[in-house]
This record gives structure tokens, sequence and C-alpha cells, in this order.
């Protein structure tokens, strides 16, 4: 399951997506997630759907990569599903037995709030998954680099966050070694006792915790012996220039958004 995460990970390519500025993708993310939240009916949701697969394959990653990514939340979005279906009330009751009662609004609720969730997952691992993280931490700066006038620290945000994204694989990487070796002594991590796999998570949490903070001091250490400072007056070896084609995909996008918003307002005449 841990080799299923793909949040955080950069597929390197030449594609069309992968050449484009990382505040362009940025901002189409932002857009996107806007038009995913503010769609309210199905047919609009089937277009975002071909959208997103169009975009997949301009970026010539495969798209059983993308979905991989969506196995290891399924039992969040089931949940999340669950709780809307039953928990939301409607007009018009569909079943019932005993308190459990499932509604027509309740159905429609939990559909959406599902493909709400893969939709989102969806974007933002094209987001990680087109974009370095040097580009992706250039991306986020330049983009609050207008805050920066009111004090708004955008260059210690942007690292912060890219540093986080970084350390996802090298942290699954490490779960993964160290339940292989728990497995060796007689762990059972697949068991389908839920209480007997909580118990044998304790061994695996705490040298995971303690790995992350030895490697936390490691990068301050190798950041500080190079003397890095970063912030004003630090020099860039590639420098963020937005090009006709990123001119080309907001404008794709922002299309995109407001065909959003005409569908909820088509809705409602």
């Amino acid at each position: 399951m841990l080799k299923d995460i793909t949040i955080g990970q950069f597929y390197p390519s030449k594609s069309v997506i992968h050449r484009l500025d990382a505040r362009t993708k940025l901002l189409a993310t932002l857009l996107l997630m806007v038009a995913i939240f503010t769609i309210n009916q199905f047919w609009p949701y089937s277009v975002l759907f071909l959208f997103l697969l169009f975009i997949t394959k301009l970026s010539t990653i495969p798209v059983s990569y993308i979905m991989k990514g969506l196995k290891p939340l399924r039992w969040i979005i089931l949940f999340t599903f669950v709780i809307n279906i039953f928990f939301v009330q409607g007009d018009h009751i569909l079943w019932q037995f005993g308190f459990l009662k499932i509604s027509d609004k309740g159905l429609h609720t939990a559909i959406f709030m599902a493909i709400r969730l893969t939709l989102l997952v969806v974007a933002t691992s094209l987001l990680t998954l087109t974009t370095s993280p040097i580009e992706l931490t250039d991306g986020i700066e330049n983009a609050c680099g207008p805050l920066k006038k009111i004090g708004f620290p955008a260059h210690e945000l942007a690292m912060m966050m890219t540093i986080a994204l970084r350390f996802i694989p090298t942290l699954l990487d490490e779960t993964d070694k160290i339940m292989k070796a728990q497995m060796s002594r007689g762990a059972d991590f697949e068991s389908s006792n839920i209480i007997n796999r909580a118990k044998n998570m304790v061994p695996l949490l705490i040298p995971l915790f303690v790995s992350a903070f030895r490697r936390a001091d490691e990068l301050a250490m190798a950041m500080e012996a190079r003397c890095y400072r970063g912030g004003e007056n630090r020099t860039k070896m590639k420098q963020s220039i937005l090009t006709r084609q990123d001119y080309i995909a907001d404008f794709i996008m922002f299309a995109f958004v407001a065909f959003t918003i005409a569908s909820r307002w088509i809705e409602l005449i």
C-alpha cells in the first residue's frame, strides 16, 4: 500500500505540462479545486473527468500510475460516502432500517463528496507529478512575492512546504524498510484482527519518528554547512519566465471555471 502513494513524487518527462511554469500549474490546480467544489450536477463532473484525462495524456503520465494513488485513500472516500449517505437527511426516504435512513438528498450528497475527493486527489497529484521540488519552491515563492511587502515570509513558507512534500517518498521508503524488518522478527501487519494490527504499529512508529527527526537534523546541518540563508539577495540558476504556453493554459483554465459557474446558473433557470 505504501508504494501506491503518489503524492509528493515527481514523474520526470519532457511533456507540454512539465514545461509549463510552476506558477501556471499552481494557479491551474487552485482553479480546478474551485471548479470541483462549484459543480453541483453530474454532467459537468463528466466533462471535468474528461478534461483531467486529457491533461494526463498531455503529461505522458500513465493513467494507471495516477489512479494507483487513489488506492491508499479508498477507505477515507468510503467513510465519507457512508457518513453522508446515512446522516444527511432529505424529504424523500429511499430506504430505512431502524434508525438508519437513506434519503434522496443523502445519496446525492454522498456521491458528490466521493467524486469531489477523487477528483481533488487526481488534480493535486498531477501538480506534484509534473513539477519538480525545486520548481515548486520557486513557484510558491514567486506567487507569494507581492505579499513580501507586508512582511509575509514567502520564501520560508515555500521551503517548508516543499521539504514536507519532498520527504513524503523518503519517509514512505523508510516505513517500508522498518515494516520488513519487523515482519522478519514476527510482526503481523496484515492480520484481519484490527486490535493486533494496531498493537504492531507501535514498534513501527517509534523508529519512524526517530528516523524522521534524525533526517531533519541532518538536513539542517547540511544547509547550515553550505551557508544557506535564503530570502533576500538569493540568486537562482534558472529564472522563472512565463511563456506563451503559460498564458494559453491560464486562459483555458479560467474559461473552464467560467463553464463550471455557468453550469450552476443554467440549473437555476
